[in-house]
């Protein structure tokens, strides 16, 4: 029987070697992308294609875990504890953050014009590749702020490409959609950006207030 999206996360989820709180915003991030992408008429057989392997997308993540993070996860194989970190997104509270995500076609959305959330979506990209670190937090919901920083930033840069990616070109088509959770309403877009060494492609949340609540790029 072929996985469906919950069970590949969470297949993914256990073998990420990180604190609670980490783990369930990854795989809020993953199931998110799937969702963005199934709006988008792609079949899960070929989502899980492009995305790679629960061992390849978990051996991915597990590279980037922090010394701080694999504490956690070592105290929490300890004493089957959640870890008190905070999660990258802290979108959804209560029961409400256990249920899946609803997509809509952003062109039926009453809370998000489509123009102005591409736009951010390439503000925040600009300002990334500016370093303009205060900006950032400053247009972020206050969770994010932590992983706004510059050491962060660079970090997640690596994952990409260790050298400099170089100048930025051109942006490609965004890609949009509504997802909403209980009464929590976000705008998630998709953009591939080509550098003179690679191309990035951005997954970006913004909340109602059009506030960053989420980064996640591959």
């Amino acid at each position: 029987m072929a996985m469906t999206a919950k069970q590949y996360v969470n297949a993914i989820g256990r073998k990420i070697k990180c604190g609670g709180a980490k783990k369930k915003d990854i795989k809020q991030q993953l199931l998110a992308d799937i969702q963005l992408r199934m709006s988008k008429g792609e079949s899960l057989e070929s989502i899980f294609a492009r995305m790679g392997t629960v061992d390849e997308i978990a051996g991915s993540f597990n590279e980037s875990i922090s010394d701080a993070e694999q504490k956690s996860y070592a105290r929490n194989r300890k004493f089957g504890m959640a870890a008190s970190f905070v999660a990258v997104l802290a979108l959804l509270t209560g029961l409400a953050y256990w249920k899946m995500p609803k997509g809509i076609e952003i062109e039926e959305s009453k809370y998000f014009d489509k123009a102005q959330v591409e736009t951010a979506m390439k503000g925040t990209v600009e300002l990334l590749d500016a370093g303009d670190y205060a900006a950032l937090q400053g247009n972020a919901i206050a969770e994010m702020e932590a992983y706004l920083k510059e050491e962060e930033i660079e970090k997640m840069r690596k994952q990409i490409l260790e050298e400099d990616w170089g100048e930025r070109g051109q942006f490609g088509t965004a890609y949009i959609a509504e997802l909403s959770q209980g009464n929590e309403h976000y705008a998630v877009g998709e953009i591939m950006v080509a550098y003179e060494k690679v191309n990035v492609t951005y997954r970006l949340t913004f909340d109602q207030d059009m506030r960053l609540a989420g980064l996640y790029v591959r």
